[in-house]
């Protein structure tokens, strides 16, 4: 069964206009800034907030298509992970996961055996008699998990499932989290905004801006190749657009850099901010890009400093905190920046 989305959902200034298909197997993330519709597409889904307009087909089977059809959450074959996992806190773990099978017809102690199986499954099974609030954030990620795929749903939906969880726990429980929907048959729509999560779980990328998709595709394409400012800061790459003349390309914002391989036309055109070096005058050497700059900001990211330069080129560098030190780099201070044509690709707009 394929999962076909037409989202069309207006509330208030906002309106979401959104198409997705789901293959069997397939795991999609949803990504985007805050208000991007996200959790909106995902809630429509769900059956939690009704369309506008457009249709969700599972299939044979239509879930919502205005004025006239609608299947109400409880209805639909989907399961839902959400952020802070709105587990029960008066019902210990295997009943937080038989509830579902419950609902839904079965008798009490064939959803218990279900539920005991698939804390089996998630590695808690010693943890079947305990209450939420005596549970960790990755256990109650886990038994939230569980209880989604009790109901054996056609379609799974996660919304942010990690986001609650800190540093560590989050490694380990997207790990888990990774296989467990490796073996999962259906169709898994992944809600999140951090790219992390998104190229270890996903086969596929959809990048929502505005309510609209602004770029798809699988993690190391968009990767590669990000079509939109938000996108490009995601991946942690600089990005620009401008017409191309052989290896030479003016920017649309101003300046001009020079490529190694030859394109005409408008072009994308990215580099990593490691690639950029910075020095206090004019290098030389080899031939590349160099263009005086004015530090803007500095900002510790890890265990480099990420600098943004205003220029002809207003571009991120990434520097470490002794070349900092060395040439005593400051919000204000006027350098050159310097970039290898070999460090920038171009791909068409």
């Amino acid at each position: 069964m394929t999962l076909e989305a037409e989202l069309r959902v207006t509330r208030g200034d906002f309106t979401l206009d959104l198409d997705l298909t789901l293959a069997p197997g397939e795991v999609v993330a949803l990504l985007g800034p805050n208000g991007a519709g996200k959790s909106t597409a995902l809630r429509a889904l769900a059956g939690l907030t009704p369309l506008t307009s457009g249709s969700i087909r599972l299939d044979e089977q239509v879930w919502d298509a205005p004025p006239v059809d609608f299947v109400p959450a409880e209805h639909r074959s989907a399961g839902v992970v959400f952020q802070d996992y709105l587990l029960f806190a008066h019902l210990d773990a295997l009943d937080n996961v038989a509830f579902g099978p419950r609902a839904r017809g079965l008798r009490r102690a064939a959803a218990r055996e279900r539920a005991a199986h698939w804390l089996e499954r998630v590695g808690l099974a010693e943890y079947a008699r305990t209450r939420p609030r005596a549970l960790s954030g990755g256990q109650a990620q886990r038994v939230a998990l569980a209880r989604a795929l009790a109901v054996e749903p056609a379609v799974l939906l996660l919304d942010e499932p990690l986001a609650a969880l800190d540093a560590a726990t989050r490694v380990r429980v997207r790990s888990e989290l990774a296989r467990h929907l490796g073996d999962f048959p259906g169709h898994t729509l992944l809600v999140t905004h951090d790219p992390l999560d998104a190229m270890v779980l996903a086969d596929r990328l959809v990048i929502v801006e505005n309510g609209a998709i602004v770029q798809q595709g699988r993690p190391a394409e968009v990767a590669r190749r990000p079509r939109s400012d938000y996108v490009a800061e995601l991946v942690g790459l600089n990005l620009f657009r401008g017409t191309a003349a052989g290896t030479r390309v003016r920017l649309d914002g101003g300046g001009e850099l020079t490529v190694a391989e030859p394109a005409d036309g408008p072009v994308h055109l990215t580099f990593a901010p490691s690639a950029v070096s910075l020095h206090p005058e004019r290098p030389g050497g080899s031939p590349r890009n160099a263009w005086p700059v004015t530090v803007a900001g500095l900002e510790q990211h890890a265990h480099t400093v990420r600098v943004r330069l205003d220029g002809a080129v207003r571009a991120l560098a990434d520097i470490t905190p002794a070349t900092v030190a060395e040439l005593r780099i400051a919000p204000g201070s006027e350098l050159w920046a310097a970039l290898k044509a070999t460090e920038v690709h171009t791909y068409p707009a």
